[in-house]
């Protein structure tokens, strides 16, 4: 933007200065007026090609970049809202990082654990021990969303103990888990946004939720890279009846104060 205005004044100085010439000629040589007009024409038709083209060549480097969806990675580097200590120790440590989860299977050496679980809050929230970082982190599981089963100002809802019970049986404590953060790191509360993906097979536990009907799918933009594999897997859930979808009717179900 500098660069492009500082072209722009020059541009405009030297045009100014060419027509002081020709004002001179005029006077000094009694060129014919007809004459001097085509002259400073000319010139600003030069001068207003060559501004083009410098604003052209000015032109920031992020409009030539692609608009597709980031691939899923850890990212090297932290949102406005993020701590530095946490997107540092998220950082990929070699290429395996970079992989996304569902092209992870059992017994791969695709996976590398950079947290451990410390305890699971509810279906789609997990407290986690990142390694590098002093303070346990909260970690809310991007793109999907199970029952309520511990809010405090929203009523327990059905299947939320369930879903809750299967995230315990699927990320006990203690158990090895890469995080992998999407384009946001955090929320409006301050919870580190995730993909978890279990080390000791390789499970990405969002989408094996969704799967098997422990929770909808609930994208937040621009979180979105994996929404088309939660949407799909979720259809197929919601077509068998599983879970949530056969013994709720759907997500959001109040549980009856006397059930």
């Amino acid at each position: 933007m500098l660069r492009s205005l500082i072209f722009k004044l020059r541009s405009l100085m030297a045009l100014v200065a060419s027509i002081a010439t020709v004002f001179w000629e005029l006077v000094v040589y009694m060129i014919p007026a007809r004459i001097l007009i085509a002259l400073v024409a000319l010139i600003a038709t030069v001068a207003l090609a060559v501004n083009a083209c410098g604003s052209n060549d000015s032109t920031p480097a992020s409009s030539t970049l692609a608009a597709d969806p980031p691939a899923i990675s850890v990212s090297e580097t932290s949102s406005s809202t993020s701590k530095s200590s946490t997107s540092n120790a998220l950082s990929p440590a070699s290429e395996q990082s970079q992989q996304q989860p569902e092209q992870i299977g059992p017994n791969t050496n695709a996976v590398e654990a950079n947290a451990v679980v410390e305890r699971v809050v509810d279906g789609d929230t997990v407290i986690a021990k990142i390694r590098g970082v002093s303070e346990s982190e909260s970690v809310r599981l991007i793109g999907i969303d199970t029952p309520e089963s511990v809010a405090r100002n929203r009523p327990v809802e059905c299947y939320g103990k369930e879903a809750s019970e299967y995230t315990k049986r699927l990320l006990p404590v203690g158990t090895d888990i890469m995080l992998v953060l999407d384009v946001e790191h955090r929320d409006i509360y301050d919870r580190l946004l995730a993909y978890v993906v279990r080390v000791e097979d390789g499970l990405f536990i969002n989408l094996d939720l969704a799967a098997q009907g422990y929770a909808d799918v609930l994208t937040y933009p621009p979180n979105t890279t994996h929404e088309a594999d939660f949407e799909h897997a979720k259809a197929l859930a919601k077509a068998s009846g599983k879970g949530l979808w056969g013994a709720c009717g759907g997500p959001d179900v109040p549980l009856n104060p006397d059930g």
